[in-house]
């Protein structure tokens, strides 16, 4: 009886830490991990929906390669259930794991790239803020892949990818956290998927036949503001702003830029 009765404490016990971390984890992202609280200054302007949003489950791999892989991109919700990498990519969970890690910076401009390896405290700390829309690419310093993954790893196996891969390809991940405004101006690479764990990013993209007129220093944040309400009608973009649990698939040599609209943590899986 003493055995049953130490048994059923046991488990009561479990299950009561368990349902403290889900509370936990719902109360991080209610308030954005904690990332929100960087910075009260978040950009309003989501802009429209021109992309197909689907359900996950509403389409199949099949249906994916066909309509989607190789012409256009898609955004796919409720793909996968990264619960658990979002709670581990809360503000104190990645500081208490990561804080005195070096990370690299890399500059936000399209052709040529200056490197910084600084810790990953001091960048969350001192460098993690708004962007103004004077500021040069050549000048912001952005956390967007170059991750070391051997160090990253104990935080990357938690993470569930999309499963939707293309034929003969295998998936590389970006890991980045930026603040409002920021962003990377148009470029173009391989295919990929990108998903939002916190914050919001506004995507716009153009096919490889239409290469958008923008400079290569200027930030996406100053296009936004100076040339995008002025494209004319057949010059207007595909775009979308994604949520935490929506992911962004883009085909090959697709041009697309990005902007954060609140300080943001990501996850880009890249095709190759």
């Amino acid at each position: 009886m003493e055995t049953i009765t130490f048994l059923f404490l046991a488990c009561s016990q479990v299950a009561l830490t368990c349902v403290l971390v889900l509370l936990k984890a719902e109360q991080l992202s209610a308030d954005g991990g904690g990332w929100s609280l960087n910075s009260d200054y978040r950009l309003n302007d989501e802009g429209p929906c021109n992309i197909d949003v689907l359900d996950g489950s509403s389409i199949s791999h099949r249906e994916f390669i066909e309509r989607y892989a190789y012409s256009r991109p898609v955004i796919l919700r409720g793909l996968t259930d990264n619960s658990k990498f979002r709670f581990l990519c809360s503000k104190s969970s990645l500081l208490e794991e990561y804080g005195d890690r070096r990370v690299r910076l890399s500059t936000a401009n399209t052709y040529s790239y200056r490197k910084v390896d600084v810790p990953f405290r001091e960048y969350v700390e001192m460098l993690l803020r708004p962007q103004s829309v004077d500021a040069l690419g050549s000048d912001t310093l952005y956390f967007f892949g170059d991750n070391n993954f051997t160090e990253w790893q104990s935080l990357f196996e938690h993470y569930e990818s999309p499963p939707y891969v293309l034929p003969r390809t295998s998936g590389a991940y970006s890991f980045g956290i930026a603040g409002p405004g920021t962003g990377v101006p148009f470029h173009w690479h391989g295919p990929g998927y990108s998903e939002v764990i916190y914050g919001r990013k506004r995507w716009f993209l153009y096919p490889p036949d239409m290469e958008p007129h923008f400079h290569p220093n200027r930030t996406t944040l100053s296009w936004v503001t100076e040339t995008y309400p002025n494209l004319p009608e057949d010059e207007a973009p595909l775009e979308c702003t994604i949520r935490p649990g929506e992911v962004l698939y883009f085909p090959d040599r697709w041009w697309h830029a990005t902007l954060n609209l609140d300080t943001s943590v990501f996850i880009s899986t890249f095709l190759g």
